[in-house]
Parts: structure tokens; C-alpha cells; sequence
């Protein structure tokens, strides 16, 4: 079987699978890491970056839209997002999300919460049968309550630490100035549940679960071809 860059199959499926909605899109929101950079370059060699508003999820994404030679806006200065593509760190049967390896997640999950259709772009290894089986919880704090929140986890019953930086001395500071806390979780048995306890702790600013708030997964594997997961029947009314 011939073997391809998964990620800019991801990129490929997510044009000819939602061209139409992203040429009626008028505000197009952008997420952020590897997967997300490899869409764009597809949707940037179909011209579909072109006479759109872009709003960008985080600094990084912002840079590499203004490396492409666009004009990224904030997400304050648009009323809504017509169509919002990002990538994920698991995806679980029910559609649900665990993201924030890039720190992102508040930036992402306004985007997602303000956007009209949410679509994400994963690889294969991306699925799971249960949230936090591959990866920790990533969690933002405000720097005041950082350690409390960090204690406050771990009377959960969960290990909490601070991510560290490669670039500098201390824990990963996030574009808003928030502490970001790994949490580890193990495989979460209801993540809506999980989400509600961390969110509740004084101090914490955002969590990596996004619940509910998927439209439509794209997924490509080491071949070349991709399948889509359709959750618009799970979708809040």
C-alpha cells in the first residue's frame, strides 16, 4: 500500500469533503498545530484563504497566517465564525476531545463555542475508546492560583504538574498568561463529568475536553485516503 503524509491527506479530505461551506464562509477560524499548518497549505494551493476573514486561535497560528501573507484577525473584533477547522490530540466515539499539546486550548475552544461548523483534522492514532488514554489533561490556570489549583487535582485523586518549557526556565506560560497544568487522568469514563469538577476550581481558566462541541472529523490514515465522522446528530439544540 502506498504510504502518504497523513496529515496533508487530513488537509486534502478536509476541502473536497466541505469546499462548499468554506467558499459560503465569510469568517474562517483557524486552530492551531502540525495538522492545522498542513490544511492550510492545501486550502492556501486552492485559493480558499483568499477574500476571507481568518481568525486566528493562538499566536503561532497568527504568525503562520502572516507568514502566508495574511492579515489574521482577534476573535473580538468578529460577531461569530462561519466554519472553524482544527486538529485534536484524541477523539473518542462520542465525538468528544482532548486537545491543548500547544497550550491553545482557550483560544481554540472560543473559536469552537462561537463558530457556526466545527470541523477537526486528525490521524488515525488520534482515535481512542476513551479520553486521557494516551495523553494528559492539559489544564490553564491563572499564574496567582497556579499551585492551588495543582493541589486542588490532586486531592482529586489525580498527579498534577506543571508543563515545563524547553525554551526557558518554568512552566509553559499560555498566550493569555496562564499556567498550564498536565493533569494525568487515565482513561476518563465520563469526560462531561471531568470537565465540569476541573472547571469548577477557582482559578482555572480552561480545560483541553471539548464537549460537544464537534461537527464533523476528518481522519486520514498511512495510506492515501482519509474517512469522515459525522456528530451533528450529537450536537446541543
Amino acid at each position: 500500500m502506498a504510504r502518504c503524509n497523513a496529515k496533508l491527506e487530513a488537509g486534502r479530505g478536509l476541502v473536497e469533503r466541505f469546499r462548499g461551506l468554506i467558499e459560503e464562509a465569510r469568517v474562517l477560524g483557524v486552530g492551531t498545530g502540525s495538522t492545522v499548518r498542513a490544511a492550510l497549505r492545501v486550502l492556501r494551493d486552492e485559493g480558499l484563504l483568499e477574500g476571507r476573514i481568518l481568525v486566528a486561535s493562538s499566536v503561532d497560528t497568527a504568525l503562520e497566517l502572516a507568514g502566508m501573507g495574511y492579515r489574521p484577525v482577534m476573535p473580538s473584533v468578529v460577531s461569530g465564525v462561519d466554519f472553524y477547522f482544527d486538529g485534536a490530540d484524541e477523539v473518542d466515539p462520542g465525538g468528544n476531545l482532548l486537545k491543548g499539546r500547544g497550550a491553545a486550548m482557550l483560544g481554540e475552544k472560543i473559536l469552537a463555542s462561537m463558530a457556526r461548523v466545527r470541523v477537526y483534522v486528525v490521524t488515525e492514532e488520534k482515535l481512542v475508546d476513551r479520553l486521557g488514554s494516551r495523553r494528559p489533561l492539559p489544564v490553564e490556570a491563572v499564574p496567582w492560583a497556579a499551585e492551588y489549583v495543582r493541589r486542588r487535582l490532586e486531592g482529586m485523586g489525580y498527579r498534577a504538574e506543571y508543563r515545563r518549557c524547553q525554551g526557558k526556565d518554568g512552566p509553559v506560560v499560555t498566550d493569555w498568561g496562564g499556567v498550564v497544568i498536565d493533569v494525568h487522568t487515565g482513561p476518563m469514563e465520563d469526560p462531561r463529568a471531568v470537565e465540569a469538577e476541573v472547571s469548577s476550581i477557582p482559578g482555572v481558566v480552561a480545560t483541553g475536553l471539548f464537549i460537544g462541541l464537534t461537527d464533523y472529523v476528518v481522519v486520514a490514515g498511512p495510506g492515501c485516503g482519509y474517512r469522515v465522522l459525522d456528530f451533528t446528530g450529537r450536537r446541543p439544540r
